[in-house]
């Protein structure tokens, strides 16, 4: 039997109200496929999938497709047109009759309208019927193309069924209502008068009794950013399209609906991740503040209170990643609450910083001191000499979970993604460059936040920055022969080694503080040459590296937060001009994408997506938000 493989979504339309999501071919037909693994296409909602199949039919013609389009209300339209019905009825071979099937979704609900257009010169009866497929799939078997869980609603069980403790109920006024073989057919009996038209509409209510995220209050949003003509002319309608799917994403806990955050991406992380929400957050705070309060707040309530090897929780450690029922991917197997990333704690610290400069009240700001605190004596305590350190005493770093967890635990955080110039892998105990610079951030902010408070401490923290500073000066820079061409490993290895492949990891190091001025120019140089620059954005992996794969997760990709993250660097390091050809990228791309970029594409140099990749994505609309910014949208940078 050939072994399941994870569904591709490039081609596909998707539709995103945190925590309902509809992913579909783009004719707007969600067909399962024979062998019962049928992609990721249908209704999903909180991590699980309950239709896998949502066909339409005119006569049991489902028309020929020729044309999908969204509306400024998050609808799209779905245009086919119904050919047997013209070669019946009609003599020129002009297209006479078409189908216009409207889908909305909002949170807990999918609506369709189904609008049949006639210029014929009779009435015509048809029969439309749309077909559904329940089903019950989690996520974690979606992602990997396993065999769908099917769910058979009872004949007299009323219109509805309950898929994995989530109720799904129908609504279809007028219709007919079958089942068989596993699936409810909808029907009617329409008469389309002629030169007019004639409609029908379905509807999927989802309510889930036990839910783990659920929608943002209803009037939470973002408000609407106009550019002036002066702008460039790209610009615009990738910002308006990046804030819509910002919205779409934002989702808050049962516990406390108040306080919203972004989840990751859609669909495979469409639930609260620490870095991935701390950095689209962070990225955003143009946009407001209710954001980067509710990340915060909620976070906060996460925070680790004791040890637990099995899922990684460490008093003071922000979690990773929130799910239904725990995450499993090839021989990976995460907690429902999981704590193994190594970034997401100092992460934490700094965008309260950003946030409480950029105005957050100081009572908000005051009931986090404590999280503050516990976060700082962490983050603190990851430099000093245990038994799994090693030679990375000093800095601060992650032992791979082993077989269970993520065996890499920064941003990059596949298998493969920490490798020398060479190509061969890390190991034991790694130090990513860019978390030493996230870690000293923290710090500084930490001590300016305790300081501003009547905290003690503050001294010690900057003395500790300012010693991870000296070992990062130390320890890092790789030698070239040529001191301006020097540039920070990736990483240290187990054994103290310099994994010495060139990556844009060294760009999250611009603007922490951790670097001087001569430092970040060599970094500036660096993310600016050809060999990291695509022209579309900023590779994951430069191409002289032994690794460097285009279509690579994490080798040689191109992640358009990546980019915004070091242009927003550069930025705050006082060297905007050295960004201006990573911005350019990315306005290219985001034309390329249709103003929706998608959580990775291709390194090479053109707009080859990454079929696998999430879109929306969070931390990817954001990066809009920070092409704005540096373009005076909000104020100046």
């Amino acid at each position: 039997m050939p072994q399941p493989l994870q569904p591709f979504l490039h081609d596909l339309v998707s539709q995103v109200a945190a925590p309902t999501q509809t992913w579909s071919t783009p004719d707007g037909q969600v067909v399962p496929r024979d062998d019962d693994a049928a992609g990721v296409t249908g209704l999903l909602h909180g991590d699980v999938r309950l239709l896998s199949g949502i066909e339409v039919s005119v006569d049991d013609d489902p028309g020929v497709p020729v044309a999908h389009h969204g509306r400024p209300d998050g609808s799209v339209v779905f245009t086919s047109l119904l050919r047997g019905l013209d070669a019946a009825y009609a003599d020129s071979g002009d297209p006479r009759v078409r189908l216009d099937r409207t889908r909305t979704v909002v949170p807990g609900r999918l609506t369709e309208e189904l609008v049949l257009g006639s210029t014929l010169d009779v009435d015509v009866e048809v029969r439309v019927a749309v077909r559904l497929t329940p089903d019950a799939t989690p996520m974690e078997l979606v992602r990997v193309g396993a065999p769908r869980v099917a769910v058979t609603p009872a004949e007299d069980a009323g219109h509805g069924w309950t898929s994995a403790g989530i109720d799904v109920t129908i609504a279809a006024p007028g219709a007919g209502w079958t089942v068989a073989d596993g699936r409810v057919t909808l029907s009617w009996t329409l008469t389309v008068p002629r030169r007019s038209s004639v409609a029908v509409r379905w509807t999927a209510d989802v309510v889930d009794p036990a839910p783990v995220v659920v929608a943002a209050p209803p009037d939470l949003t973002h408000d609407r950013v106009l550019l002036g003509p002066e702008e460039d002319q790209r610009l615009g309608p990738w910002l308006e399209r990046s804030v819509a799917d910002l919205a779409g994403l934002t989702m808050a806990l049962p516990d406390s609906p108040g306080d919203v955050f972004y989840a990751a991406g859609a669909p495979w992380y469409f639930t609260l991740f620490g870095r991935d929400s701390l950095w689209a957050a962070r990225l955003s705070l143009p946009l407001g503040l209710d954001v980067a309060r509710g990340t915060l707040r909620t976070l906060a309530r996460l925070q680790g209170r004791a040890d637990d090897p099995r899922t990684g929780e460490q008093p003071g450690k922000i979690p990773h990643e929130l799910r239904r029922n725990g995450f499993q991917l090839g021989g990976m197997s995460l907690p429902p609450l999981y704590y193994g990333t190594v970034d997401a704690t100092p992460l934490w610290i700094c965008l309260l910083h950003d946030a409480w400069r950029a105005g957050l009240p100081d009572d908000d700001v005051i009931a986090l001191l404590p999280n503050v605190e516990a976060a700082l004596d962490w983050l603190t305590a990851q430099t000093a000499p245990d038994a799994r350190g090693g030679s990375v005493e000093g800095f601060v770093r992650y032992v791979s979970a082993g077989s269970d967890g993520l065996a890499n635990q920064g941003w990059k955080d596949s298998d493969d993604a920490v490798r020398f110039a060479d190509g061969t892998y890390a190991e034991g105990a790694i130090a990513l460059c860019e978390v030493q610079g996230y870690a000293y951030e923290a710090a500084v902010s930490g001590a300016a936040l305790l300081d501003g408070f009547d905290r003690p401490g503050g001294d010690e923290l900057r003395g500790w920055a300012q010693g991870l500073q000296e070992r990062f000066r130390a320890s890092f820079w790789c030698e070239t022969g040529s001191g301006e061409d020097d540039y920070p490993a990736l990483a240290l290895d187990g054994t103290g080694r310099r994994v010495d492949a060139l990556t844009s990891n060294i760009g999250h190091l611009l603007g922490t503080g951790l670097l001087n001025l001569e430092e970040e120019w060599r970094v500036a140089r660096r993310v600016g040459s050809p060999a990291l620059d695509s022209g579309l954005g900023l590779r994951t992996m430069s191409t002289d590296d032994a690794a460097y794969a285009p279509l690579s997760y994490h080798c040689g990709s191109v992640w358009p937060h990546d980019t915004a993250i070091v242009v927003d660097g550069l930025t705050r390091a006082g060297l905007a001009e050295a960004a201006d050809g990573l911005v350019e990228g990315l306005l290219a791309a985001s034309v390329a994408f249709d103003q929706r970029l998608p959580e990775l594409w291709s390194g090479e140099g053109a707009p080859v997506p990454y079929p696998a990749a999430c879109r929306p994505q969070a931390w990817s609309a954001a990066a809009a938000v920070v092409v704005a910014r540096r373009a005076g949208v909000f104020g100046g940078v």
